[in-house]
């Protein structure tokens, strides 16, 4: 059984309900979903649903059969194997100490190409759009010397690709 992270769109009519009819599907299957985005496309009436699942190939077959029955399912891309922009938006408040531990995140930051958005005389918060894995990076170094840390993330947004390479 190859578990592995998958991702899909889903192309559907903007109507009131249709995530928790889609994301019900899901949960009455026990298929665990990581992470969910939507937002309205060029076409107003139209939805696109990013999803994100860990599964095996048979569970994940079994997921866009059970989407594609919906009726308010305009079209499915399965992301996985194919070329994508993929990126997700991250915040991390922290707790600052000291100068010095300022200094530290701010060169962590840059790293990462995060953003300092919001601070005081005691916290900060980066914003992050990364990969979830430079995401995931992100959070093992600063965990690694601050503890009082605020982690918010939104789910991975995608497009495919026009070009050979990944974004």
């Amino acid at each position: 059984m190859d578990i592995k992270k998958r991702w899909l769109a889903v192309f559907v009519e903007n109507q009131v309900g249709v995530l928790a009819k889609i994301s019900g599907i899901c949960s009455s299957k026990l298929y665990n979903i990581e992470t969910i985005t939507v937002g309205t496309t060029a076409d107003p009436t139209i939805s696109r649903m990013t999803f994100s699942f860990l599964s095996n190939d048979a569970t994940f077959e079994q997921i866009k059969k059970q989407m594609n029955r919906c009726v308010e399912v305009i079209k499915i891309i399965d992301l996985t194997d194919i070329p994508t922009h993929m990126k997700e938006l991250m915040f991390i408040k922290l707790k600052i100490n000291s100068p010095v531990e300022k200094e530290e995140v701010i060169s962590i930051a840059k790293i990462f190409r995060a953003s300092i958005i919001d601070y005081d005389m005691e916290r900060l918060i980066l914003q992050s759009v990364n990969s979830e894995v430079g995401n995931n990076d992100l959070i093992n170094l600063l965990s690694k010397g601050f503890h009082d840390m605020e982690i918010v993330r939104g789910g991975v947004v995608s497009i495919e690709a026009m070009s050979i390479s990944n974004g």
